[in-house]
């Protein structure tokens, strides 16, 4: 095992020359890499913009992404890991939870009066980790060379700075123009943020290693950095991504289904859609084909649809309306085939909703599929629960504003996790309730049955451990196609020195 320097642990930035480039997925490999040496890592991400996330055990409200890669660490995740996470409720707004609590809402121009004390909060949960792990493994957010931006940065190149930290940075080279992106976004940066830019990992590449070599050499020549890893293209490695970007990516191939007939998934992706995280555990079940859909005639062969979370319920119900979607699914209601609602979807399958807090519309109709009324209330709820379905155990975790109200004595309505069920219509605010296995399979044997397919689940399909496979495959990507050795030596003695000023750069 190699030991990290004793006292300020080191640490090492992954940041991308775009959102997607992959600064998740080899975050998450550094992360499993060295937790696999025997090195105690965290991960850490110092203000992530994203509508995917979780509860920690703490009770916080962190993204997603770096509670995976606190799995990916074999620890759990804490709100130091992601001390400012925006929740976008809008094009123009978001709420900004700090330390795992929401403080309020920004936009654009507001956010700047936050800016000071979250770099602070950002810098003290850097060193909060710092002193508690031998490595930290920091992701940044969107692109360093957002240089509209860098005054008022706390998570690319301003945390470098404050923390003296190396930087790698990815590129896609599946996007095309790789080397003009690794090249400009060095370029972009003023000279004592170029110092701190140690090397580039060009991620999802396909094809021919000799002949991506001249760009390699001509990329090192023309700015002074090496290129520290070449990763292939994989598909289907990653779970848990954090935002909607990625739902256009292949997540790997359907596996065949065990009886005679596949079910078929719709899952209505509305334009503020959250937690859509939900669906991975479908995505790995045999025979499940899960698609995301936007028009009503999408809705037609699917034995399944689900409402997933929402992060603005009224504006999406809205939009489904608009769209003629939610015409289709209470059509599919009546003629008693399977809707599932999830949180934010739930909450649009009630009868009347209230909302003075997300959108400030007042009182609107809902679906009036399940006979519930919802009240959204300023106070978010965030949680852990436990409870049971079909007989089986199920570990969720919730995160919503609004407050639901069932009518049990209303004939054919019956209690379904914290939520309730009438005839084909599901509705539950609990999230990552389909991660539990034999609850899962229960369900879908109940859907299958509803919607008339022939359908088996899979007795053995285990969510916890294909998660855990796929963490191992984001560790052996990077050990496989990374100088490890290199990155050893970056974290061992930090920020480079003496690396040239690639030109261009600006003065700010």
């Amino acid at each position: 095992m190699r030991t990290a320097r004793v006292g300020d642990a080191p640490a090492l930035l992954v940041a991308g020359t775009t959102s997607d480039a992959g600064k998740s997925v080899v975050a998450t490999g550094l992360c499993r890499w060295l937790a696999r040496q025997g090195v105690k890592v965290a991960p850490f991400k110092a203000q992530n913009m994203s509508l995917n996330s979780v509860v920690a055990p703490d009770g916080a409200e962190i993204g997603r992404a770096q509670a995976t890669q606190a799995a990916a660490c074999g620890i759990e995740p804490t709100a130091a890991m992601n001390p400012v996470l925006l929740k976008p409720g809008g094009d123009r707004r978001s709420q900004v939870v700090v330390r795992g609590r929401p403080v309020g809402e920004a936009d654009a121009v507001t956010y700047r009066d936050f800016k000071d004390r979250l770099r602070e909060v950002a810098v003290e949960s850097l060193a909060e980790l710092r002193a508690d792990y031998d490595v930290v493994i920091c992701e940044g957010a969107g692109s360093p060379a957002e240089i509209n931006l860098r005054a008022g940065d706390i998570a690319n190149m301003g945390l470098a700075r404050a923390a003296d930290l190396p930087v790698l940075v990815v590129g896609d080279i599946d996007r095309g123009g790789v080397f003009a992106a690794l090249h400009g976004t060095l370029a972009l940066l003023e000279p004592a943020d170029q110092a701190l830019i140690a090397g580039f990992v060009i991620n999802k590449f396909r094809g021919a290693p000799e002949l991506l070599e001249p760009g390699l050499d001509m990329l090192r020549r023309l700015t002074g950095r090496p290129v520290h890893g070449v990763l292939p293209w994989l598909d289907g490695l990653w779970l848990d991504v954090e935002d909607s970007l990625a739902l256009s990516v292949d997540r790997g191939p359907m596996r065949a289904p065990l009886g005679a007939q596949t079910l078929r998934v719709a899952v209505v992706r509305v334009p503020r859609i959250s937690n859509f995280t939900d669906i991975d555990a479908l995505t790995v079940e045999p025979g499940v084909d899960v698609r995301f859909v936007t028009a009503p005639h999408e809705l037609a062969d699917a034995d399944l649809v689900i409402l997933p979370g929402s992060r603005a319920t009224v504006a999406d119900l809205a939009w489904m309306r608009e769209r003629g979607l939610a015409d289709a699914v209470a059509a599919r209601a009546a003629r008693g085939l399977p809707v599932l609602g999830i949180c934010g979807g739930y909450q649009m399958l009630a009868g009347r909703i209230r909302d003075d807090v997300e959108s400030g519309a007042g009182e609107v109709d809902g679906l009036g599929l399940l006979p519930a009324r919802v009240v959204f209330a300023p106070g978010k709820t965030l949680g852990r629960p436990r409870g049971t379905a079909y007989g089986q155990e199920v570990r969720a975790y919730e995160i919503h504003h609004g407050a639901i109200e069932v009518d049990f004595a209303r004939p054919g309505t019956e209690p379904f996790l914290d939520g309730c069920r009438s005839g084909a219509v599901w509705g539950t605010t609990w999230h990552g309730a389909l991660e539990n296995d034999a609850f899962r399979r229960a369900f879908l044997a109940d859907v299958a049955a509803h919607a008339g397919r022939d359908f088996a689940c899979a007795p053995g399909t285990d969510f916890a451990a294909e998660r855990t496979a796929r963490l191992d495959a984001l560790g052996d990507l990077v050990e496989a196609n990374t100088d490890t050795g290199a990155l050893w030596r970056l974290l061992e003695s930090g920020a480079p020195r003496g690396l040239p000023v690639v030109p261009p750069a600006p003065v700010f």
